[in-house]
Order: structure tokens, then C-alpha cells, then sequence
């Protein structure tokens, strides 16, 4: 790809990354993070978690394998914007459909490369997450600081990409039927015929479409309601366990889901995933905090405590548990990041509630924690089976 730099990034402390535009051209103002994944940009450009954030990639060729429809994790893709080193515009993949450009195009997703990811994601490292405004090169700065200065992060993430109505996934659903976990190739016709299908349901707080495969492969019914449904409405719907997903933003956005997981502890199995994990920890007192600049990326080492066990796993997070929060509360802490020793998961066993700050349900991978879904749905059955 050739042109001119016609593109900038203007940072809140006055720094300017120049680049060329790919995708849509827009201006817009967004926190600007970054994810060292080297593969699974289609996923990160998918993913709903990203929503309002400019997402630097690390890994510097993007675009070279295309977009292929089966590997979305959501149909509307709502990240702001990405920012990478080398744009490839003419993919190589007998799967590709389309080019990353076309499908940020149609989506209206703002895109930059050319820039020099390195030292924009070093200084990421160093200063933190911030606010940045993408706009024509030819911007003059103190117009693009004056934009910073005034802008108000939004604080309603989660309910623009959460689903709206009630539904549900059936084991053996076209799309849904057969999947990866751990490797493994399972068949939702062969597990459903060995044991009876669970229910659960899903609170969507921007899931990602691997959360449903992941439950729906091993045989469960799952309904997926929106973020803000009512305790109430959820025990209507009789389920074997309650699943509390990933999604953007900071987690005390969301009282509401927080009341109707704590109004819910102890009657049900619960797991949660990330924004759930933080949502959980929430709804027994605990506190969370913004992380420097949070954890993306497909390689991250966390300890299950209570394995000794290593896992790597792949996490997109801005905020994380206080552990010292926890203290007082009947969550004890059962995995730990290695890279900065934050909190990793927590667990009540007398409420059957469990959650992990990483990502289990991973596509393209690393699949270490595929496990957690099946000591889940073992919890589940354990409970249907006292009924």
C-alpha cells in the first residue's frame, strides 16, 4: 500500500502518530489501547468488549488471511477503530471473503496504518490507556487538544451492544452444532444423547459468539436475555445455571446487572467470564479498579491456585478485582496473573459461583481454560440432579 500520510493520532498529552487510512474515514475520539495477539484480528475486530476503544495491534502485518464469515464473535462489529504497522489489502486465505477494509468499511470502522505501532504501544505501557482523536492529518493540534479536552467518555456501552429480546440456541443448531474445545472436536448430537440437556441462561453484557458455541456444543439449551433482565424474569425461566458474559466498559456502568446477579447468589450455579468476573465480584461487596493501561493479548500466564496448575489464556480487560476487597466477602481467590500478580478468578463454593478474569471460550485460541465450562456444567447437573 502506497499514499500519503494522511491521518493522524492525537493523543490527550499532545502526542501525534501520522499514518494512512484504511477502512472508514471518520474522526472520532476513542481510548486507545492494544493487544499483542499475533493471529484472531477478525476476532478482535468482532469482539464487543472492544466497543469505544482504538485497538493498536502489536504484531505488525494485519489483513494478510482476509475475513472469513465464519469467525465473527458478533454480527455487528461496534470496536472504534484499529490502528496497526502494515495493512494488507490483498489476503490469502481459500476461507477469505472479503478484506479487512471492506467489511471496517461497511461497518463504519475507522482504520490507520503506517503508524509506528511500537513506540505508540510503548507509550501505551508507560502512560497508560488514554483518550486519542483520529482525524485528518492536516488537523491543527490545538484544535484536536481543545476536542480531547471536552470529551465525556460514554458510559453506556454495554446496553448499545447488548441483545434487546430473549433468545435461544439449541444443541444442533446450524452454526452451533460442532466446535473446538481444548482441541477436542465434540458432537452436541452424540453429548446430548448421553445426558440430559441443561439449560442456561446467559446474561449478555456484549458476549462473544464463542461463549454460546462453547455451552451449546456440549449440549445446552441456552437462552441468552438482555443485560438489564430482572432476577425475576430469569427464574421464570427455569434454568439449570446462570451464565454473566464478557462486554465493554467499566463494570459499576452496570447496577442493574450486579443487582440481578446478588439477588440470584446461591440459588442457582453461576459463572462468569471477564465483565462477568468483575460483575460477580461486585455483587458479593468487592471493589474493582482501572488497570494502567489492562491486559489484551493471546499469551498471558495465570496460576489456578488451587492446581498449581499454568495456564496461558488470552484476556481483554481494562479494569480487575481489588483483591483486598475481597476480604470480608465468601469469594476466595483461585487464579492469579503472573505478569502483574492481579486477580485472576474467585469462587464461593457454597453458592456454586465461580469466575475468571480470562477468557476460556478463546478463538482462535490459546484453549487452556476450556475446562472451566465443563466444571460449570458438572455443578449444574450436580444441582439438577436434587431436584
Amino acid at each position: 500500500m502506497t499514499g500519503n500520510m494522511d491521518r493522524k493520532i492525537v493523543l490527550e498529552d499532545g502526542q501525534v502518530f501520522l499514518g494512512r487510512s484504511f477502512g472508514a474515514i471518520r474522526e472520532k475520539i476513542l481510548e486507545i489501547v492494544f493487544n499483542t495477539s499475533m493471529v484472531g484480528y477478525q476476532e478482535i475486530l468482532s469482539d464487543p468488549s472492544y466497543t469505544d476503544q482504538a485497538v493498536v495491534m502489536t504484531y505488525p502485518l494485519i489483513g494478510n488471511y482476509g475475513m472469513a464469515a465464519d469467525d465473527y464473535e458478533t454480527e455487528t462489529p461496534t470496536i472504534g477503530a484499529l490502528i496497526v504497522h502494515e495493512y494488507n489489502d490483498e489476503p490469502s486465505n481459500f476461507r477469505a471473503e472479503k478484506t479487512l477494509g471492506e467489511v471496517m468499511r461497511g461497518y463504519g470502522i475507522a482504520g490507520i496504518f503506517g503508524v509506528d505501532t511500537r513506540k505508540l504501544a510503548r507509550s501505551i505501557r508507560d502512560q497508560g490507556s488514554r483518550k486519542a482523536l483520529l482525524t485528518d492529518a492536516d488537523t491543527p493540534l490545538s484544535e484536536a487538544m481543545t476536542k480531547l479536552r471536552a470529551y465525556v467518555s460514554p458510559k453506556d456501552a454495554v446496553s448499545r451492544v447488548s441483545c434487546k429480546e430473549i433468545w435461544t440456541a439449541e444443541p444442533g443448531n446450524e452454526g452451533l452444532g460442532t466446535a473446538e474445545a481444548g482441541g477436542t472436536e465434540i458432537n452436541t448430537e452424540m453429548s446430548c444423547k448421553k445426558e440430559e440437556t441443561l439449560h442456561i441462561a446467559a446474561i449478555d453484557c456484549g458476549m462473544k459468539a464463542n461463549i454460546v458455541r462453547s455451552l451449546v456444543m456440549r449440549g445446552c439449551r441456552v437462552t441468552v436475555v438482555p443485560w438489564n433482565t430482572t432476577a425475576e424474569k430469569i427464574r421464570e425461566l427455569h434454568p439449570d445455571g446462570i451464565f454473566v458474559s464478557n462486554g465493554p466498559g467499566d463494570p459499576t456502568d452496570v447496577p442493574e446487572t450486579i443487582a440481578t446477579v446478588r439477588e440470584l447468589l446461591g440459588e442457582y450455579p453461576i459463572f462468569g467470564i471477564c465483565l462477568g468476573h468483575q460483575i460477580l465480584s461486585l455483587a458479593y461487596g468487592a471493589r474493582t479498579y482501572k488497570l494502567k493501561f489492562g491486559h489484551r493479548g493471546g499469551n498471558h500466564p495465570v496460576k489456578d491456585l488451587t492446581t498449581g496448575r499454568i495456564e496461558i489464556t488470552s484476556q481483554n480487560h481494562s479494569y480487575a478485582v481489588d483483591e483486598e476487597s475481597l476480604r470480608g466477602t465468601p469469594l476466595a481467590v483461585t487464579h492469579r496473573n503472573l505478569l502483574d500478580c492481579t486477580v485472576e478468578g474467585v469462587s464461593c463454593e457454597k453458592d456454586r459461583a465461580f469466575s475468571v478474569q480470562y477468557h476460556p471460550e478463546s478463538a482462535p485460541g490459546p484453549r487452556d481454560g476450556a475446562h472451566l465450562f465443563e466444571r460449570f456444567l458438572r455443578s449444574c447437573r450436580s444441582c439438577q440432579s436434587k431436584l
